[in-house]
């Protein structure tokens, strides 16, 4: 069994994304609304850093939050036809740092019953 992740910076192609997670037979996901450390260091209030300044000039007209996908897939198989899924979806993305992926192995599943 295998968990990916996929963070998602840009959040116009999460509706196709899901939809092709179906089509190649993902039971089930996980969304998360999140933020990159780099977004969450120049909204904070009170740093006038000159670093800071830099970072909020490269993130000018970029998106503050982003969205965590995760799913627990049950081979490897799975694992890279949903990736091969994503990286369809996301060919067309004119702009760099649409997201990125990563599996990871997983030891067990257990499921929490009453």
């Amino acid at each position: 069994m295998f968990a990916l992740f996929l963070v998602l910076n840009d959040t116009d192609y999460l509706d196709e994304i899901l939809a092709r997670f179906v089509d190649v037979g993902v039971q089930g996901a996980t969304i998360l609304d999140s933020q990159g450390m780099a977004s969450a260091l120049v909204s904070s209030r009170g740093r006038d850093y000159p670093l800071f300044g830099s970072l909020k000039a490269l993130l000018e007209g970029a998106r503050p939050y982003n969205k965590t996908i995760f799913t627990v897939l049950d081979s490897e198989e799975l694992v890279e036809r949903t990736v091969e899924a994503v990286r369809d979806v996301l060919a067309d993305a004119e702009h760099p740092g649409v997201g990125f992926m990563f599996s990871l192995p997983i030891g067990q599943v257990y499921q929490l019953n009453r």
